[in-house]
């Protein structure tokens, strides 16, 4: 009736202009350009000769930077009060994701940050009396994604001031009750009484002259009236919500890597002025590599962190190096993020970290919680799953069972973002303080008879930036509200902590969730970006042979401690790095990835030094001799590929022939059973010897029924190709019509159907260009058939080359088939001038097999699929992420499709397909434009993806055996073997701490095995160890024989 609730929203905001008293304006600037651009750039000395810039001006520009100087000084009647700073230059996306930030410096050091959401500066009181010089370095900022585009700012105030505190008070309690009158229930009484309390306050202002002293005795009166009405009512809740000051930095995403350092000294700054000013706030700051960079480029300010985390209100923890992808990451690397990151923060601060905090990576492999656990962590948090586009998360609290059976403790943050309807599913990690926020993340909690704490990560992030003074204030405010969850600071380790000990007390049923957490949104990231994907795959697997060549060479030269770990570890890091959750998925702006070419040149350049030392201590020079390496864990046969192609014959180490044939260029070589861990040598002999000739005869392998000449103009049919494997009709467009297994009598394509299709459909994500790939995009499909060149350029008696090229639109396609005669796999060696925009190209392969699953090869094992749409829960994953292979078979046949570098897959029915391209065109405007290469592979195979090989062939497919030049001198078969080929070889490395050899390796058939390691070389004592590399046992003798559960991971330590 008397619009009581308007009203007092009126009056709050009024009220809010008059905390600041006594303004002075800064009107006037002097103003140069910084073109240095550098992160920590030397503060200007000297301001002559300075352009003017004054209040209500503009400026423009991007990735610009601007020093803005001027000297203030502040009155000396102020000392005793809390003289204030207001300055407002630009506009800050939200999030910092886009837009204005900077960094002021007063009286010559670095201060804080000033941006749209930090525009506050608070100085020390001794400053009064005194001029101050007030220096601000200005970031235009980017556009966030897209074309480049200025940003243009306006200086729209600058002034100083000082805050009348008892006027703040009643705007932060006023405006506090006002927005919890929004979320109580009008049945609610307590909504009533603090309608009263807040009316009869505002009754006490006297508006007659604002500003004046009159005015201002009433207001401190109205806060008074205000603060003790609360007061009497009392505050009794069940719940409590603890709160954590946070702020999220992408490593990279709409910025670069050299923004994110200073995004840090901005953010970090910020935090610890404002822990002067609340001596109850808590910051948490995961991802280490934010603090080497600190440590690194602006030591002062790394100093103060430590200095807070000395003290307990500063927490550094989150495990992983970076918060990286989980999806693309191969298993090895989610493991070194962890040791290396909790390395560093151990070494650093001095604790171990708690809980893995990922709240905003697009998906969590089913290995996670074994390598947690396996790493001494047994808390997983997130909020990203809220995000699931077709099925909310039935549980919010639970036990998260993994891959191998292991446990860990998961909680949702469950904090809503106050924009969205108050029955959204979306959760956020950059929570605000308000009561729409702390009474809603209880509202939207699952647990609620099990558990009534619950806790928030507040603070403006993806860009950091993090807590500002509001939130703080707000908090104070909340705390004492009937009406509202209790909201209290702590620690989120504190609060992990609490959280175990409820559940492991609960008589409530504890909900478990045994399978991966799969997101349901941002399918595209399997794909986008595929250079970046591409070197990933190859840069994990070159540290991985490059960490056992060095260690190889310092065990044999009898010091494990000369192993280059140390060198290694630091491409790592940059590894590392890359793999952040927008890197590696391909959603960034282009120049992270012009940025992130570069550090792949750096990263491999560390490894080939590497191995080329290695190698150098490893192999003696020796005239036409050659080693040939196996970096895998089983022995193997391969046709490995040697530089140019003379007349002459390959003998093996004891001088028996072996098959080779020309090639374009090289020359194939078969090498049989080179051990595991181990190399074989061979040796070329200049042709002349009749006996060589005849011994090293090509034998035929292949052949060919079809027309003669140009495969295109010269036969409108098809083509047929027989293999010691299989027989093979090619139709008119290089597709495969017919795929006959002449091992196993029957056909691997249907009848009708038609295999190696590349199909392309439009994509048009609804939203997110480069991370979404949407159902419908399969309602426009077309085929990839221009063939406009056929050609076999290679045929002899270890394998066939069939080069087909096709022109589609404005891109070019070109691949060789290779068939082999000594192994079942077909691989399809591709490359692409790929130039179209929103196309999506993916390889189709219709397969004669009937299954419900298939199987999908991820981190330290593999996972089943459902390849129906029984359920909104399985058509949710219309599109999944494979590694190295996935599979469909029945229980005596199935077809495994491989590939080097590629991870977006779907098997619908008894189709296997794999996505190769996808551009884009937002954030990154030129996504994928221009040349890619690319390995897939078909292998049908006997029994199931175990028994038929599918393993040994994926990584043969990824890391083939490889022939150095000269003569391996170190007098053994195999450096390390297993007598169990149901186990993977992960690492072999020298430990971080430079004392031992490690030896990871996983159970990949899903069953219970027992396994005997076989070092090739003497040792004196092993242990068991985790993830971390701390023993978990005492050092022990003899041979070295483990049990394993369903893909379990193992890790050893050897001792010299």
């Amino acid at each position: 009736m008397f619009l009581t609730d308007r009203k007092l929203e009126r009056r709050i905001d009024e009220a809010m202009q008059y905390r600041y008293r006594d303004i002075i304006e800064l009107s006037e600037f002097a103003v140069a350009e910084d073109a240095e651009g550098v992160v920590n750039p030397r503060l200007p000395e000297s301001f002559e000769g300075w352009e003017s810039m004054k209040v209500g001006d503009t400026w423009k520009g991007r990735d610009r930077y601007l020093w803005m100087h001027r000297v203030v000084h502040i009155p000396a009647e102020w000392k005793g009060k809390r003289v204030v700073g207001i300055f407002d230059f630009g506009s800050t996306g939200g999030g910092n994701n886009s837009g204005f930030e900077s960094m002021v410096y007063v009286n010559g050091k670095m201060y804080q940050g000033v941006d749209s959401n930090h525009k506050e500066v608070f100085f020390d009181g001794e400053l009064c009396g005194t001029d101050v010089s007030l220096t601000f370095r200005l970031w235009s900022g980017l556009e966030g994604g897209g074309i480049p585009t200025q940003q243009e700012h306006r200086i729209a105030r600058a002034d100083l001031a000082w805050l009348d505190g008892k006027a703040d008070d009643f705007y932060y309690m006023a405006s506090m009750v006002w927005q919890t009158l929004e979320e109580l229930d009008p049945s609610d009484p307590m909504q009533h009484e603090l309608r009263k309390a807040l009316d009869g306050a505002c009754h006490c202002i006297d508006w007659s002259y604002p500003g004046s002293g009159e005015f201002y005795e009433s207001l401190h009166q109205a806060d008074d009236a205000l603060n003790e009405s609360i007061d009497r009512l009392g505050k009794n809740s069940l719940v409590n919500v603890y709160c954590v000051g946070h702020t999220h930095i992408d490593m990279a995403w709409l910025w670069r890597l050299k923004h994110t350092r200073e995004k840090g000294s901005r953010s970090f700054s910020t935090v610890l002025r404002l822990m002067e000013m609340f001596p109850e706030y808590i910051f948490l700051q995961t991802q280490p590599q934010l603090y080497e960079y600190m440590k690194e480029e602006f030591p002062d300010i790394y100093e103060g962190i430590k200095k807070r985390i000395s003290e307990g209100r500063w927490e550094a923890d989150g495990a992983m190096w970076v918060e990286a992808d989980c999806n693309l990451t191969g298993g090895e690397s989610l493991t070194r993020q962890i040791l290396i990151g909790s390395r560093f923060i151990r070494e650093e601060f001095g604790k171990d970290v708690e809980f893995l905090w990922l709240p905003d990576v697009f998906g969590y492999s089913w290995a996670l919680p074994q390598i947690l656990k396996k790493a001494g962590i047994g808390t997983f948090m997130t909020t990203k799953i809220s995000w699931n586009q077709y099925n909310r998360m039935p549980h919010d609290t639970f036990k998260w069972k993994g891959i191998d059976g292991s446990e860990v403790l998961t909680h949702f943050v469950t904090t809503p973002e106050p924009e969205r309807e108050r029955d959204s599913w979306f959760y956020t990690y950059n929570g605000m303080i308000t009561p729409r926020t702390v009474k809603g993340i209880w509202d939207a909690y699952s647990e609620k008879q099990m558990n009534k704490d619950l806790l928030i990560s507040f603070g403006y992030g993806d860009g950091g930036g993090g807590v500002n003074r509001d939130m703080l204030e707000n908090r104070r405010r909340i705390e004492r509200i009937p009406g509202l969850p209790n909201l209290k600071m702590s620690t989120a380790g504190e609060y992990f902590r609490r959280l175990h000990e409820t559940v492991e007390n609960t008589g409530q049923y504890v909900h478990t969730w045994d399978g991966e957490l799969y997101l349901e949104y941002h399918r595209g990231t399997y794909t986008s970006q595929g250079y970046n994907k591409r070197m990933n795959r190859k840069m994990e697997l070159l540290y991985r042979k490059a960490e056992w060549l060095t260690a190889m060479a310092a065990v044999f030269a009898g010091d494990i401690r000369q192993a280059a770990q140390e060198e290694l570890t630091k491409g790592w890091k940059h590894i590392l790095t890359n793999q952040f959750h927008d890197i590696i998925p391909g959603s960034s702006i282009r120049e992270v990835y012009e940025d992130s070419r570069e550090d792949y040149q750096y990263i491999e350049g560390i490894a080939r030094r590497t191995e080329g030392e290695a190698y150098g201590r490893l192999l003696k020079e020796k005239e036409n001799t050659y080693t040939v390496v196996n970096a895998s864990g089983w022995a193997m046969s391969q046709v490995v590929s040697l530089p140019g192609n003379r007349d002459g014959v390959y003998r093996d180490g004891n001088g028996s022939g072996i098959v080779s044939q020309k090639g374009n260029g090289v020359t194939y070589v078969e090498v049989k059973d080179v051990p595991a861990m181990g190399a074989k040598t061979i040796v070329f002999e200049e042709a002349g010897r009749e006996e060589g000739k005849a011994e090293n005869a090509p034998k035929a392998a292949f052949s060919v029924r079809g027309a003669k000449g140009d495969f295109v103009s010269g036969m409108a049919g098809s083509r047929e190709i027989e293999t010691p494997f299989y027989e093979i009709t090619l139709n008119q467009y290089g597709q495969i019509s017919r795929l006959f297994d002449k091992t196993y009598g029957r056909n691997v394509v249907p009848e009708g159907m038609r295999a190696n299709v590349l199909q392309v459909f439009e994509d048009k994500p609804i939203d997110f260009d480069a991370w979404d790939v949407d159902i419908f995009y399969q309602e426009k499909m077309r085929e990839i058939t221009e063939l406009c060149a056929f050609e076999i350029t290679e045929m002899g008696p270890l394998c066939m080359n069939v080069h087909m090229e096709w022109k589609y639109m404005n891109s070019a396609i070109s691949q060789d088939m290779v068939l082999y005669s000594t192994s079942r796999r077909i691989d399809f060696k591709t490359k692409v001038d790929y130039h179209e925009r929103h196309q999506l190209i993916k390889a189709a392969f219709p397969v004669e097999i009937r299954s419900t699953y298939g199987t999908y090869d991820v981190q330290y094992g593999n996972v089943r699929r459902p390849n129906h749409w029984n359920t909104s829960w399985d058509l949710a994953k219309f599109e999944t992420v494979a590694h190295r292979w996935a599979d469909l078979s029945e229980r005596n046949y199935g077809v495994s499709l491989l590939n080097d570098c590629k991870y977006g897959h779907d098997i619908k029915d008894n189709v296997i397909r794999i996505s190769l391209l996808r551009a884009g065109t937002h954030p990154d405007y030129l996504q994928d434009q221009g040349e890619h290469e690319f390995t897939y592979a078909l292998l049908p195979h006997g029994g199931d993806f175990v028994s038929g090989g599918t393993v040994p062939e994926a990584f043969a497919l990824n890391e083939p055996m490889q022939a150095v030049k000269g003569e391996s001198v170190p007098a053994f078969e195999s450096f390390l073997s297993f007598d169990n080929e149901q186990v993977e070889l992960d690492a072999v490395k020298k430990s971080e701490d430079g004392n031992y050899l490690v030896v990871r390796f996983h159970e990949f058939a899903g069953s219970v095995q027992k396994v005997t390691v076989k070092p090739g070389f003497a040792y004196r004592a092993w242990a068991e160890c985790d993830l971390r590399e701390r023993p978990l046992e005492e050092f022990r003798e003899g041979e070295i024989t483990l049990s394993l559960h369903p893909y379990e991971i193992k890790t050893i330590l050897i001792s010299f």
